[in-house]
């Protein structure tokens, strides 16, 4: 009898996951190794362009890098990981049907990202909006402009105003971009004449506990940012958080009551549920590594992105945080010391220092600070845009023409309702029911 080949499994395929099984198959061929991809979605999801798709710029298929093409070597798994058993390599599935399944693995790696943070905020599950995945985009997009189809058709003053009223509540990089490119959204759909409802009528809020916007960011970044957020009229609440979303109004802690049919939650992620239940140790929920992104005493479990606790080599005593700079760094990584542990090559300790990050403002904005050289304005546009297309491990140029169109031609602003409001719900979103984890 020929012993199987080993099999890697990788869970999830964001960009940890993706650019570490990109690894593999360049540094192991099919006859070293079987790759196994979970994930619920046959595409991995390049979330830093997410705030365009609402927005109106980018068709939502540019944001999603095809699994099947751009891993051809890999197996896919549609479905959820709900249990991890250590002691006999064997993961639980439950796929798009629900139908459960096992997976044996001989190395597994563990990338299966963050959820949204929910705070326990009377109303938001059920009244909030979330952000994370293209169906959300989506969804919000369709529901921006159809709150001024209905407040063009109201004739009731009070709910005009608040159906033009949208709050995005989270100031930092994703809530930031989406209020920037909401706001741009709303001024260009006004233009093809909405009765009754003029540019000033409509009111953006972006509302953070912060004392400035951009807080996990340089300084460098948050002050023109702020600027320009300001300068289109948004209104900027810092200092503030959320007491309670109901279904026609948003209550701030200093008691402000803001009249509303929209509030985007962008608070923020915490790592996956799934590595809670394993029983090993953690820090801020996020499944501890050594510096190779091994678990400490499980050699064959690798784990990196949001749901690791990866030691900042740069900075003594502290993990790296959860971006996707970081993500994709530590999952090319985390590929070449599977490779070394099957025999490929030699392991590399993950040491990276933050290049420096980029904000779209949506329009000609943008603020960037590469290599910590801060910019603003079109320079920091092209920086902004230079950078995602090199990012972007797929449809390029694709993502280039709509920008060009978007550029030379009025954008195309009509609201299909392909999502429903029931399938958005932040209560019901990220929450996969986990089965009982074996160890």
């Amino acid at each position: 009898m020929t012993r199987r080949k080993p099999r890697v499994v990788v869970v999830g395929t964001g960009f940890a996951g993706y650019h570490c099984l990109r690894t593999l198959e360049r540094r192991l061929s099919t006859e070293d190794v079987e790759l196994v991809a979970v994930n619920p979605n046959d595409y991995m999801l390049y979330v830093p362009l997410l705030p365009e798709v609402t927005g109106g710029t980018l068709d939502p298929r540019r944001v999603a890098v095809p699994l099947r093409t751009k891993l051809p070597r890999t197996r896919l798994v549609l479905g959820e990981a709900t249990g991890v058993d250590l002691a006999n390599h064997r993961l639980s599935v439950t796929d798009v049907d629900g139908r459960q399944s096992d997976v044996d693995w001989d190395r597994l790696v563990i990338t299966s990202g963050s959820v949204t943070r929910l705070l326990s905020i009377p109303g938001v599950g059920e009244h909030a909006k979330g952000f994370k995945s293209v169906r959300e985009a989506v969804y919000l997009r369709d529901h921006v402009l159809r709150q001024l189809e209905l407040a063009e058709q109201t004739d009731d003053p009070v709910e005009r105003r608040a159906r033009t009223t949208f709050v995005v509540v989270g100031a930092g990089y994703t809530g930031t971009e989406l209020v920037a490119q909401g706001q741009l959204l709303t001024r260009q759909a006004l233009r093809r004449h909405y009765d009754g409802i003029c540019e000033q009528d409509v009111r953006w809020v972006l509302v953070d506990m912060a004392p400035r916007v951009l807080p996990g960011l340089s300084e460098h970044l948050a002050e023109p940012a702020l600027k320009t957020l300001r300068r289109r009229g948004i209104e900027v609440r810092l200092e503030t958080s959320v007491a309670e979303v109901t279904q026609t109004c948003v209550r701030l802690t200093d008691d402000t009551e803001i009249p509303t049919r929209t509030v985007a939650w962008c608070v923020g992620v915490q790592p996956d549920p799934l590595v809670e239940p394993l029983g090993l140790a953690t820090t801020k929920g996020r499944l501890n590594v050594d510096e190779w992104l091994s678990v400490p005493g499980h050699p064959e479990v690798f784990a990196a992105g949001d749901v690791a606790a990866v030691p900042d080599l740069v900075n003594p005593g502290e993990i790296t945080p959860m971006t996707a700079q970081h993500a994709q760094r530590q999952g090319r990584t985390a590929g070449i010391n599977v490779a070394a542990s099957l025999g490929t090559g030699t392991r590399k300790q993950y040491r990276h220092r933050d290049l420096g990050f980029v904000v779209d403002l949506a329009g000609a904005k943008a603020v960037a600070d590469p290599l910590h050289v801060p910019l603003s304005g079109w320079p920091a546009k092209v920086v902004t845009r230079g950078y995602h297309l090199l990012a972007l491990p797929a449809n390029r140029l694709r993502v280039m023409n709509d920008w060009v169109a978007d550029l030379l031609t009025r954008r195309q602003l009509v609201h299909f309702g392909l999502v429903a409001e029931s399938d958005v719900r932040l209560a019901d979103s990220d929450q996969p029911a986990r089965e009982h984890v074996h160890q």
